[in-house]
């Protein structure tokens, strides 16, 4: 089926179709169509598969990917337009531009905890670019992965656009084909099969990964408000959120007051018994729950810890932790919050870049001499000050890794640069061929220094080595 497939998208792309800006814009309708018409389907099977709220689904997936297909709708004609550079003596009548193509054949593969915003946004971006594009959804959430699977074929060109639904096995088989372009979402071990897939063909990739993603709350900030903005980041999705704050670092006197405030912002949000409320979300499976139960194993629990293994529910949990405990040593992806105290900024700072390069990093403070020392001496994929995830809802600010956290990025028109290849072209004149006597053979001094000098960058810094 999958070599079906990929043949199918493979000859639609030969064909040109997809080339046509209108064409592009067609098929970003059609899927623009395929949102809004299966709206309320749409949220039913992300609450089947994590037991998201209408909310949340319609807030952090559905209205996102209709947002980013009507802001590649309204900008698509400018983004397809050659981009002429800045010439130099010897390319003065030459027409020098860069031209945007489609790579091909894009595969992209989705993950379970966004089913349909890490599914669909890469595709408003391929679809924009004029690549065909073979569909993975994740298997893990089934519910979804049969939906998306069902309503492609009905909204977009089957010639041009196709679904392969399955597990390992079937994704493995899938990366034996020689693709132009991966896009995957999801873990850092699958993203290294992927990686290694993608080299035996010599293919492009980008990653979207994750990571312990750090969050400083200073001791000059409002603590309820940075509460309240932390458990909502924290415990969006049941915690299953690559972006989401992974751990607080904070000293101690700051520890006291955070866990209170946290406390009252949990039961805020939830009630006083969070898994009777409609508004939180569940884990993904057994297996999700089991590695999140023993990530509890070690560290105090301030706030929640209650598991519930029938009903796949862990309560919104802050836990007290030391550096070697098991929830510091691998990205939780869960609703367990840890709390590392700390002496002051510059420990924090050390703490932080001992790490791998996080996808996000936090920091709550009134004081922008602090944002700025974070800013300047760490390295993350995304960062937000004084509050979380929120720099991910901006369509026109980049979102992606560094390091082991991912490679690449996507959203708004950082999507259509991924899927598009960069193009360099230089049209030149057939005649006035005297003008290029002086770099054929025989050469000469004479030559030589007519080359020399007309090709030299003049320096205009006055910065001298020392």
């Amino acid at each position: 089926m999958e070599m079906g497939v990929v043949q199918r998208v493979r000859e639609g792309f030969i064909s040109g179709k997809t080339k046509p800006l209108a064409f592009r814009q067609r098929q970003l309708e059609c899927l623009l169509k395929l949102v809004e018409e299966n709206e309320d389907a749409l949220s039913e099977v992300l609450h089947k598969d994590l037991h998201k709220s209408k909310f949340e689904a319609l807030v952090t997936e559905v209205n996102i990917i209709r947002n980013e297909t009507v802001y590649a709708l309204h900008n698509l004609n400018d983004w397809m337009r050659s981009e002429y550079v800045k010439k130099e003596m010897l390319s003065k009548m030459d027409e020098c531009f860069v031209q945007r193509e489609a790579f091909g054949v894009v595969l992209i593969i989705g993950a379970w905890n966004y089913p349909l915003h890490v599914t669909l946004i890469p595709l408003v971006g391929a679809i924009a670019a004029g690549n065909c594009v073979v569909l993975k959804p994740s298997d893990l959430s089934t519910a979804t992965s049969e939906l998306v699977s069902t309503l492609i074929p009905q909204y977009l060109d089957q010639d041009c656009y196709g679904v392969v639904c399955g597990g390992a096995k079937e994704t493995s088989e899938l990366l034996k084909n020689n693709f132009d372009y991966i896009f995957y979402t999801g873990g850092s071990t699958v993203g290294k099969l992927v990686m290694q897939a993608a080299a035996e063909h010599l293919t492009p990739i980008t990653l979207e990964l994750g990571g312990k993603n750090p969050c400083f709350v200073d001791q000059n900030c409002d603590l309820y408000t940075a509460a309240r903005r932390i458990a909502w980041g924290r415990f969006l999705n049941a915690g299953q959120t690559c972006i989401a704050p992974d751990f607080v670092l904070c000293t101690d006197t700051v520890c006291k007051e955070l866990v209170k405030a946290l406390q009252d912002a949990v039961r805020d949000f939830f009630g006083e018994d969070p898994q009777k409320s409609p508004d939180y979300g569940r884990i993904i499976n057994e297996c999700h729950f089991a590695r999140l139960e023993r990530l509890l194993s070690k560290g105090t629990v301030a706030v929640g810890g209650r598991c519930d293994a029938e009903d796949k529910y862990i309560a919104p949990t802050v836990l007290l932790a030391e550096e070697q405990d098991p929830a510091m040593q691998e990205e939780i992806f869960g609703p367990i919050l840890p709390i590392i105290t700390v002496p002051d900024l510059e420990y924090a700072v050390k703490y932080i870049n001992r790490g791998q390069k996080p996808l996000a990093l936090y920091a709550f403070t009134k004081d922008r001499q602090v944002m700025n020392t974070l800013l300047r001496e760490t390295s993350s994929g995304t960062f937000c000050g004084n509050d979380c995830v929120m720099q991910t809802s901006l369509i026109t600010l980049p979102f992606g890794g560094v390091g082991k956290s991912g490679m690449g990025t996507y959203h708004g028109r950082y999507s259509f640069e991924t899927f598009s290849h960069k193009r360099a072209c230089m049209v030149r004149s057939a005649g006035l061929d005297q003008v290029n006597i002086i770099r054929y053979p025989p050469y000469s001094q004479q030559k030589l220094d007519w080359v020399l000098w007309a090709t030299r960058k003049k320096r205009y810094s006055n910065c001298t080595i020392q």
